[in-house]
């Protein structure tokens, strides 16, 4: 069995009949654990009590001990208990809440309540409010007490009784069940025939991705035959996350951003993901980075971390000029700068510490070209070889005007790169973790360093699997797949 199931603590809860889905009770799905042995269904808990112990706790307990996805699940059910539980995530919701009543010129004088069903909130003054609530707590239906003043504060987030819904509640949350289990977008036969759902989070505005539109069609068509449904997500589908079995994330990461968010969310729920947020928070910053490489004796550019002015004379007399000054997080050359004499370089810091309490400080290795190697639960993928842009010290030139130009490429067979590279890369990698990462490499006459190790590296149809070709693509898909079915 796959597709929708909603679990009801009795069956006048929310009868057959008002709803296309399949309706069971608590108590014969406890029972029967074997009647799922065909899929791995979606399961909407609205069981008439969330309480520990209850029939509604033991259900979401056991559907994620049988791999079904089930909303909630028993974290978000224990989170709810009390607000001491939840109060992380007031400081957002009310900043959301806030903005909505001021869009909406709403200035309450007394306590007011409202619902919020499947992240779609029935005042619908509160519609982003209502999105952003189910973002963090995905349950059915929630009700949410707010208190008046200058400034609108939550009082209690709660889970509401599906037996108690009153006034057109009842039909309000069979509607958003109606919308939120819809999938208009999905070709039915696909969904039908795939075994496996893969969300691939992907900006189609991004002017630089890790893999463009085409790649990800390409991928998905490779997916097709090994029985797995890719479905590419925007930033607004978080909400929807839990209904995939894994996330693979195609958008420049950033630990600020919406994609820390999602590989937060699809590792909570234990999907397989890349990148996974621990990779993430140790790739992103170079300056953890540099800490992490250094301890583990994996060979990188000499370095200096700029903390202090005083700092910056240290730089110049232990790397020379011209040297590289670069922010923690930056990503595709961004951040990155090239400094040829003391006041240049306090110039530039000056700039920089606008934005950030450190920077790095390395000494400049003029190459030719960058070497790149994918690797893959601690196997290299492919090997690249990236060109500097033309006239440029670095392989993509970033214009005043927004506009990026890239240098050439060559990607060659595993076994005809210099071994050295492949087997430092995958030294590099393996303290990050057993996800998909881009080594950078510089090969000097003094040896070869690592520049970086990329949580969220470039795979394009045509650059990265030139020499690999579809298998490149079989290999990520079969990391998928061994996840999906431990």
């Amino acid at each position: 069995m796959s597709g929708w199931v909603i679990l009801v603590d009795q069956p006048k809860d929310l009868p057959n009949a008002e709803t296309p889905h399949k309706v069971i009770t608590t108590s014969e799905y406890l029972a029967r654990p074997r009647l799922f042995d065909m899929g791995r269904p979606k399961l909407v808990n609205l069981s008439r009590s969330y309480a520990y112990q209850s029939k509604g706790y033991y259900a979401s307990l056991l559907a994620e001990a049988r791999g079904h996805r089930v909303v909630p699940t028993v974290e978000t059910m224990l989170e709810l208990r009390e607000a001491k539980l939840y109060e992380h995530a007031l400081p957002e919701l009310e900043d959301e809440l806030n903005r909505c009543a001021r869009k909406a010129d709403f200035q309450p004088e007394v306590e007011f309540k409202f619902l919020v069903c499947f992240g779609i909130a029935r005042d619908e003054r509160f519609e982003s409010f209502g999105r952003l609530l189910f973002d963090w707590f995905r349950c059915p239906a929630l009700e949410v007490t707010v208190e008046p003043g200058r400034w609108l504060s939550i009082d209690r987030i709660r889970p509401r009784n599906v037996t108690r819904l009153a006034n057109g509640e009842g039909a309000f949350l069979r509607e958003s069940l109606h919308r939120h289990t819809k999938r208009e977008w999905r070709d039915p036969k696909a969904r039908s025939i795939a075994k496996y759902d893969l969300a691939v989070l992907y900006d189609p505005n991004e002017k630089m991705p890790p893999s463009s539109v085409a790649s990800i069609k390409h991928f998905a068509r490779i997916a097709e035959k090994l029985s797995v449904d890719v479905e590419p997500i925007t930033k607004r589908q978080l909400a929807e996350l839990a209904e995939y079995d894994g996330l693979f994330i195609r958008e420049t990461t950033s630990i600020d951003n919406h994609t820390y968010r999602f590989a937060r969310r699809a590792w909570q729920e234990g999907m397989p993901v890349i990148d996974d947020p621990v990779s993430m928070i140790r790739c992103t910053n170079k300056v953890f980075l540099m800490e992490l490489l250094g301890s583990n004796q994996v060979q990188t550019p000499p370095t200096v971390m700029l903390a202090e002015t005083i700092d910056l004379t240290k730089a110049a007399d232990e790397l020379g000029f011209p040297l590289v000054v670069k922010i923690p997080d930056g990503s595709f050359s961004r951040g990155v700068h090239k400094v040829s004499t003391i006041e240049e370089l306090c110039r530039i810091s000056d700039e920089l510490f606008e934005e950030t309490d450190l920077l790095l400080a390395q000494k400049f290795m003029p190459t030719e070209f960058d070497w790149r190697v994918g690797v893959l639960a601690g196997e290299p993928l492919f090997v690249c070889q990236y060109r500097m842009a033309r006239g440029h010290w670095q392989i993509v030139k970033h214009g005043s005007n927004g506009a990026a130009r890239e240098g050439s490429h060559r990607t060659f067979d595993l076994a005809q790169a210099p071994p050295e590279v492949i087997s430092l890369a995958v030294r590099a990698a393996r303290p990050i973790g057993q996800g998909f990462y881009g080594v950078d490499l510089k090969q000097t006459d003094s040896g070869i360093v690592v520049m970086e190790v990329n949580d969220n590296p470039n795979l394009d149809h045509g650059v990265e699997d030139a020499v690999g070709k579809d298998e490149i693509w079989v290999k990520l898909l079969k990391w998928f797949i061994e996840r999906f079915e431990q």
